[in-house]
């Protein structure tokens, strides 16, 4: 094991990013923060009202912490009627809870451990209800639907994507980052289409940090070679990985 200094570059939106950031000087990892885009609310302020008023009991699935605000500023939590609540990881479900609504969150904060829960075994003839973004969590759904559940999305907020001047990838090698972090796989998406696909450093050499095994899969489709699996999003699982690889080399 021949001890390496980590530079982790962050691509979460800027609040969560900034508190990881944090987290990770405390334990002495240096990090440059790129939020790769920014939320914005949905236009359609209308959809939830709608499946509120058709959907008798739904289980309702908050997939992220953007997913409950945004949703909350379009229609207060609160008047939502449903028979489960669902978070997928644990700050969502201390949003939730902030909000006065007990939410259950499985112990893998994954899709995976989303659907072993007891809560998504028999749901034939369930009405779920995802809230998200616009896109995404479609293995979710179609893991739903061949259990015999009916699957409806609420797209509470909107990804507004940044745009980077060429020699961005530049930059951020020359500064030192060696470490990225990809919470999703439209993120890891925009990260490949920024960097050059024969940049040997990315390709190789640079450890990519990916919150589940479907990313890790598609990472390594894509020729990423130092993909490692944190088995979540959230910062505890991100830094358990850290610590874990233990800011280290196997030579």
């Amino acid at each position: 094991m021949t001890k390496i200094s980590l530079k982790v570059l962050i691509t979460r939106p800027e609040k969560s990013g900034r508190a990881l950031a944090e987290s990770l000087l405390k334990l002495g990892i240096a990090t440059t923060c790129q939020p790769m885009f920014d939320y914005q609310k949905s236009t359609d302020t209308e959809q939830i009202p709608r499946l509120l008023q058709t959907l008798h009991q739904p289980i309702v699935i908050f997939v992220s912490v953007a997913a409950v605000e945004y949703a909350n500023q379009i229609q207060p939590i609160s008047t939502w009627h449903y028979q489960n609540m669902i978070a997928i990881g644990s700050a969502t479900q201390s949003c939730l809870e902030k909000l006065g609504h007990s939410a259950i969150c499985p112990s893998m904060h994954t899709s995976e451990g989303l659907l072993a829960l007891n809560e998504m075994q028999s749901l034939k003839g369930k009405n779920i209800i995802i809230v998200r973004g616009d896109g995404g969590l479609e293995t979710i759904a179609q893991a739903i639907i061949n259990k015999g559940g009916i699957v409806d999305y609420f797209e509470s907020y909107q990804r507004k994507w940044r745009t980077f001047n060429n020699d961005i990838a530049n930059y951020w090698q020359k500064s030192g980052v060696n470490c990225i972090v990809i919470t999703s796989n439209a993120l890891l998406k925009q990260m490949i289409s920024l960097l050059s696909p024969s940049n040997d450093h990315w390709q190789n050499e640079c450890l990519w940090l990916v919150a589940s095994q479907r990313i890790s899969d598609q990472a390594q489709e894509l020729g990423l070679m130092k993909v490692f699996n944190t088995h979540g999003a959230n910062d505890e699982a991100i830094i358990h990985a850290i610590n874990q690889y233990g800011i280290a080399d196997d030579k």
